[in-house]
């Protein structure tokens, strides 16, 4: 099946272009949620079957990424889950970003500063060559959200290798349609709400074995025991013996939302996808007459879009004082005729 017959299970209002800030959910994630928000008006049933699609989702994040299981952790936001790598740097350790990272990929650097944590920065066009000798860890993100910039993954890994850098990547702009595996990354982290299409609080990082080596558990409760049954009470403590001893106690509701969404993405298969978001966002970039990009987030400079597309009942986003269309799944191309046409005065102004 082509993306175009997948469309049945979304609802859109036309005009939706912003699933760089949040995705819209398929109809079996949005029935999920409502069904177990009904158990638990009435309290119908135990927490247990909610806690399945915890797994479930994993499972499916794993598959999507390229990665183990094992080997990948649940929390609720990005900047939590850097927290324990983070607190693994050496005093005076240098961690590189680039210019116009998320907050939530500096943050978490910089609250170290007090242990000699010196965070450097570079332009996106510069990155790669700022990856050099005295560099401890890369955090980077594999879609520049203010941007749409797509990372050359392959060349930062190599040049991370080659000075012995840690690679901690951001892939919450990416993962659910840039097609993107774990190979020669230390960690990876990605929020669900946007491009996974799933109720926000659900957050799923990958660790490398030899990462786990080096972190703490540091927000470690009940939910990264080894068996979490048997980790309610008492002082003893027995951690999983995988990456599952990082977990955060998940927010059931937004995991029973995420697990029907990441299988659809599954089923779908993310190269479709991807074909796909790429063939509107160059139609709508060609439109405004701008060459072909890889990115299925548009960035551009227009005065007045923002308005103009508030008067056709677009929706999109304006970062770093330029218009910022994303395409996806659901999106269409009457939602890029729609959008071209909003911008008709702008263009020609």
């Amino acid at each position: 099946m082509s993306v175009s017959e997948y469309a049945e299970p979304w609802e859109p209002v036309p005009g939706w272009l912003n699933t760089a800030s949040y995705g819209l959910p398929p109809r079996s994630g949005w029935a999920a949620l409502q069904a177990a928000l009904r158990d638990w008006r009435v309290g119908a049933r135990s927490w247990e079957p909610w806690d399945e699609s915890t797994t479930r989702a994993r499972e499916s994040f794993a598959r999507l990424v390229g990665a183990n299981a094992a080997d990948v952790f649940v929390g609720s936001t990005v900047s939590a889950a850097l927290v324990p790598i983070a607190d693994s740097l050496p005093d005076g350790s240098t961690v590189l970003v680039d210019d116009i990272e998320f907050t939530s990929n500096v943050f978490p650097w910089k609250v170290h500063e007090d242990r000699g944590i010196h965070v450097v920065s570079a332009g996106t066009a510069d990155f790669l060559d700022a990856i050099r000798p005295g560099i401890d860890l890369v955090a980077v993100s594999a879609v520049q959200s203010a941007t749409g910039t797509v990372l050359d993954l392959a060349k930062v890994v190599a040049a991370s290798k080659e000075v012995g850098a840690l690679l901690v990547v951001d892939a919450s702009q990416a993962v659910g349609w840039l097609p993107i595996t774990v190979d020669g990354v230390d960690a990876l982290v990605a929020h669900a709400y946007k491009w996974l299409m799933s109720p926000r609080g659900a957050t799923f990082g990958y660790l490398s074995p030899r990462l786990q080596e080096r972190c703490r558990p540091l927000a470690a409760g009940w939910y990264a025991g080894d068996d979490v049954h048997t980790s309610y009470y008492g002082t003893r403590m027995h951690l999983a013996p995988d990456a599952r001893r990082f977990d955060q106690s998940p927010a059931w509701f937004s995991f029973v939302g995420a697990a029907p969404a990441l299988e659809l993405i599954e089923e779908i298969g993310v190269e479709q996808i991807h074909r796909h978001n790429l063939a509107l966002a160059n139609e709508f970039r060609a439109g405004l007459d701008l060459p072909p990009g890889d990115s299925a987030i548009v960035s551009a400079e227009l005065p007045g879009a923002e308005e103009a597309f508030a008067a056709a009942g677009v929706r999109a986003a304006v970062r770093g004082g330029r218009l910022r269309a994303s395409f996806h799944v659901y999106s269409t191309e009457a939602d890029v005729r729609l959008a071209l046409k909003a911008l008709d005065g702008v263009r020609n102004s």
